[in-house]
């Protein structure tokens, strides 16, 4: 199976996060009627928040998903990936909660809504961003994209 090398990943990751918040914050900026300044922090801080709280996810569910069926995230069956992704998410929410409330200002249910509205948002950016750079930056056999740029 051929990967991305980390050097992809990295490119991956900090183009998806770019790209998300100028995307995103002009748009959350328009909706919530916060200045783009104050629509850029927030999602700044959000977007910090999320690249730590993944990989220690991820890692937690990877440990915990071997203790008891001795199988590593590779080989992991398409049910359990539904639960990953949902714990996933949901566990977000709990990181980023607290940082909408207090940098946006909102109360809790109202953080509620505008998490959730942000947690679709980048859903749709997410499937649309890895079409374009999946397009763009194909994998090769040695996990470098063609061209080898």
């Amino acid at each position: 199976m051929t990967l991305r090398s980390l050097r992809e990943r990295i490119i991956q990751t900090v183009s998806f996060e770019l790209g998300g918040l100028l995307v995103v914050a002009p748009a959350y900026a328009v909706l919530s009627g916060s200045s783009p300044t104050e629509s850029l922090g927030l999602l700044i801080a959000l977007s910090i928040a999320f690249m730590i709280w993944s990989p220690i996810h991820n890692t937690l569910f990877d440990v915990l998903e071997f203790r008891f069926s001795h199988r590593v995230a590779s080989d992991r069956p398409h049910g359990l990936r539904i639960v990953h992704a949902i714990s996933h998410e949901t566990t977000s929410i709990v990181v980023t909660l607290p940082l909408i409330m207090y940098l946006g200002g909102y109360g809790f249910w109202v953080a509620i809504a505008v998490d959730l509205g942000l947690t679709i948002a980048y859903t749709a950016y997410a499937y649309l961003f890895h079409v374009v750079f999946d397009r763009l930056r194909p994998v090769t056999g040695d996990g470098r994209p063609a061209g080898g740029l």
